[in-house]
């Protein structure tokens, strides 16, 4: 089990993921949604996000910053080799 929180203050639990694939999933709908609001001018214009995915432990995994560029179209912050992870190394 994984858990998404956004590190903002205060800090607040978005969702949680059964796999780290489906985690990587929601945080980068969670920055599609995000670029789609600075584009519409909802909120800050100059705001980051930060997003991390947990262990049931509460132990960070990984860490993201995210700021929209709102001068272009979303692209994904997961890349291929993180959907990938290592099930191809063997």
């Amino acid at each position: 089990m994984f858990e998404i929180w956004e590190t903002g203050e205060p800090a607040r639990l978005i969702t949680d993921a059964g796999s780290l694939e489906v985690a990587l999933e929601k945080v980068d709908t969670m920055c599609r949604l995000r670029h789609d609001q600075a584009v519409a001018h909802v909120g800050d214009e100059d705001e980051s996000y930060h997003f991390e995915i947990r262990d049931q432990d509460g132990r960070a995994l990984a860490r993201l910053s995210y700021v929209p560029d709102t001068s272009r179209a979303y692209q994904s912050v997961v890349v291929k080799e993180m959907r990938e992870g290592e099930h191809d190394a063997g």
